[in-house]
């Protein structure tokens, strides 16, 4: 420990290293449910140092880095991996080693759950089938073998039928969106659903398979949506950004609520890029 970290100590005041933090993340989103192409787990920083401040976001921006060196925070909590790919060189000429090398100069630490996040039990895609009113939840993609029966995406029963208009109007209540991207025809009655946060098209083929009406998701590429039409699989788009913001809101409270020692906050600068006109 510090000069600083052993004046805590003295004061009797409870200190949690990052270490113990990393632990709890991985408890609640197990990296062993994580992709094998990506990037999870502690990223940046040393284990052992003491954190007090705990900022949670969806991706690390020239904003959200700002905001964090701003308030002092130890450790950043981000959804999206920095850096996501393999890099040769921590230089200022690009955006993702610039924005590692400022968080480093700062003594900030990166921790990145991603995609264990969101197959976990009570994960982003968990959170987001209960969101939209979905009943009787289940992995669309079952891990074969796994012990707590988990796997990525979710499908489930609507409460009641409907049209996939209604049920498209519902979902945008519910995220409180001016518009929503939809594919399909929306007189088409429907009673279950599969959802995978994210850029989730990946996950139609998958949502044809066990029969969903509608399949809702972050955003999928112009060939994914002709094909979901093709399919006869009404999809909602809600957008990357808000099929997954809401869920490292809630990760903050849930960090709050286990280490009641930590000022922790969902990042206050984060946004959406992308606007209409």
């Amino acid at each position: 420990m510090g000069i600083v970290d052993n004046f805590f100590a003295s004061k009797d005041i409870t200190l949690t290293s990052i270490e113990t933090i990393s632990e709890f993340l991985n408890q609640f989103a197990p990296t062993r449910l994580a992709e094998d192409w990506d990037n999870v787990g502690l990223i940046l920083g040393d284990s052992e140092r003491i954190a007090r401040k705990v900022m949670t976001c969806l991706t690390i921006t020239q904003d959200s880095v700002a905001e964090a060196i701003e308030k002092n925070v130890d450790l950043i909590v981000s959804h999206h991996p920095l850096p996501f790919r393999p890099t040769k060189r921590i230089t200022t000429s690009q955006t993702p080693t610039r924005l590692i090398w400022e968080l480093a100069q700062a003594g900030i630490s990166v921790y990145s759950p991603h995609t264990g996040f969101d197959s976990a039990a009570d994960g982003i895609n968990q959170m987001l089938a209960t969101r939209i009113g979905l009943k009787s939840i289940k992995p669309m993609k079952p891990i074969p073998e796994d012990e707590d029966g988990l796997g990525a995406g979710r499908i489930g029963k609507l409460a009641s039928p409907t049209t996939f208009g209604e049920f498209a109007q519902h979902v945008k209540s519910e995220f409180k969106l001016k518009h929503l991207q939809v594919i399909g025809d929306l007189d088409a009655a429907i009673s279950k659903a599969g959802v995978a946060c994210g850029s989730g098209g990946s996950f139609l083929s998958h949502a044809a398979f066990v029969k969903c009406d509608c399949f809702v998701t972050g955003e999928a590429t112009f060939h994914t949506c002709l094909e979901a039409e093709a399919s006869s699989v009404n999809m909602i788009l809600l957008g990357h950004y808000h099929s997954e913001r809401f869920a490292v809101e809630i990760l903050a409270t849930k960090i709050a609520a286990e280490f009641a020692e930590l000022e922790v906050w969902p990042s206050e600068q984060e946004h959406d890029p992308i606007t209409f006109v």
